[in-house]
């Protein structure tokens, strides 16, 4: 391991007894088995729904209405967002919370066909190219699994899904965290649509973002130019001051922006322009140094061209806090289930696609293995990392997308949209729904994991959000 990851990941031990039986096992993963199509159908149509953050009007109703028919009570419009949700089954009395995660939301500007070659869908401005729709699917498979396990073993205990929105830079959870949503909750698990079977302990990048909005003087570019002050020279110099900073920043830091507004017409000099920031470091307190030069950046920027500036925190994230105790019991539950096997089909879509990757780091036929446990950061950014400083939090990345491909492509909306990603939610679906079992009956598991939990976060910790106390931005993605 690089050396300066070490202080992220300090080994600690707990040791612990798995108890899950043999008969729990088989019999869950039959049921889950059993319930294939309904999985598929549902991860189907939120492929074709595509909804983008705090949008999914659809996507969270027809998870409500699956839960609703299950007898999962439905806790709708949580922390003042309307398609945020709890559903709950059991008692608590004598048992343990267990939560499960579910993600919808969609990524706007790239769509892309159920094939294997490049293929848009005409005026779709939205794909799953993060395997969402899978999250919630399989996250909901295994939530009516172990309700179903529940009432047929009379197990004391909660089994809670989380309807969690606009994870793509919304911080859906966030809002949830602040509201107090997890407060009771002894364990969360989540996974995550990728392009392999993992389950090892894996922080990523405490992040933070906003729009930068430059105001100037508009007039005419060739007939008055003296009169005009761009809008748009301010963002040009904050962009480019940002980009000098990058050389005196911590190797782990990224920084990446796009500009939302820039001018409609050459000969008008833009009275408004706009860029959109994102800042991440495995530090969250790095990540507040550096947006205060950021900020500072901004300010200079619009000194130096004659403008105005101003700027709204869209969102930031913790870095997720890992779990080894909880992490080397998932990587346990997820070798039980083992991976996934391509039917021929399957097999022939894999086999076109793969020429498209760039680079892949895994060959064909991975899908089928287990990757070793390790410990590692990761360089993306998560709200589960919000969660994850609230309650012990544990999660898993399974190929639900053909080997090599990564998130944020065309190649992962299109596996997110067949039967390769249907098979992948199913097998998080297992895993998860085991994992839940093992909790519930291993108190020394749930004891183990908060132990570790407390010694990680540190006992003085005091929660703070990196977007402040601002309410749920709804209209970010309008």
């Amino acid at each position: 391991m690089h050396r300066k990851l070490r202080s992220l990941f300090t080994p600690i031990l707990f040791i612990f007894p798995i108890c899950t039986t043999a008969a729990d096992a088989d019999g869950l993963i039959k049921f889950v088995d059993s319930r294939y199509e309904q999985t598929a159908a549902l991860a189907r149509d939120l492929w074709e729904f595509a909804e983008v953050g705090y949008q999914e009007i659809k996507s969270s109703t027809l998870i409500k209405e699956t839960l609703t028919a299950e007898g999962f009570e439905i806790d709708s419009g949580i922390a003042g967002i309307p398609t945020a949700f709890v559903a709950t089954f059991g008692t608590g009395t004598g048992g343990a919370v267990i939560g499960i995660l579910a993600e919808y939301d969609a990524l706007p500007g790239i769509n892309q066909d159920d094939v294997p070659i490049r293929s848009p869908i005409e005026d779709k401005t939205a794909g799953q190219a993060c395997g969402h729709n899978l999250f919630g699917a399989g996250s909901v498979g295994a939530a009516i699994a172990v309700k179903h396990w529940l009432e047929e073993t009379g197990t004391p205990g909660v089994i809670r899904l989380y309807g969690t929105p606009a994870e793509e830079g919304g911080s859906g959870k966030v809002y949830l965290v602040r509201n107090g949503a997890f407060d009771d909750v002894d364990v969360i698990l989540h996974w995550h649509a990728g392009d392999q079977n993992w389950a090892g302990a894996r922080t990523t990048l405490a992040n933070r973002s906003a729009k930068f909005r430059f105001r100037g003087i508009s007039a005419h570019a060739a007939g008055a130019p003296e009169k005009a002050r761009s809008a748009l020279d301010g963002v040009e110099a904050f962009n480019y001051m940002v980009n000098m900073m990058r050389e005196h920043v911590p190797q782990e830091t990224r920084i990446h922006y796009v500009i939302t507004s820039g001018g409609n017409a050459p000969n008008v000099v833009p009275n408004f322009a706009e860029v959109f920031y994102y800042l991440r470091n495995p530090k969250a307190e790095v990540v507040k140094e550096l947006w205060h030069r950021l900020e500072q950046a901004a300010l200079g920027a619009a000194r130096g061209t004659g403008v105005e500036v101003d700027w709204e925190i869209i969102h930031g994230n913790h870095a997720v806090l890992v779990n080894e105790t909880l992490a080397k019991m998932m990587t346990e539950k997820l070798q039980q289930v083992g991976g996934i096997e391509y039917d021929e089909r399957e097999d022939e879509f894999a086999k076109e696609l793969y020429p498209t990757l760039i680079k892949p780091e895994l060959e064909l036929g991975s899908q089928t293995k287990i990757q070793p446990y390790e410990v590692k950061l990761g360089y993306g950014s998560t709200d589960v990392g919000d969660v994850s400083m609230i309650v012990p939090t544990v999660g898993l990345n399974v190929a639900t997308w053909v080997p090599g491909t990564s998130a944020h492509s065309w190649q992962a909306v299109a596996a997110s949209g067949m039967s390769i990603g249907f098979k992948g939610a199913q097998v998080a679906a297992k895993t998860l729904a085991l994992a839940a079992i093992e909790l519930f009956e291993n108190s020394e598991l749930r004891a183990a994991a908060k132990a570790e939990f407390i010694e990680r976060r540190g006992k003085d910790f005091v929660y703070e959000a990196l977007l402040g106390d601002r309410s749920p931005p709804l209209d970010y993605r309008k």
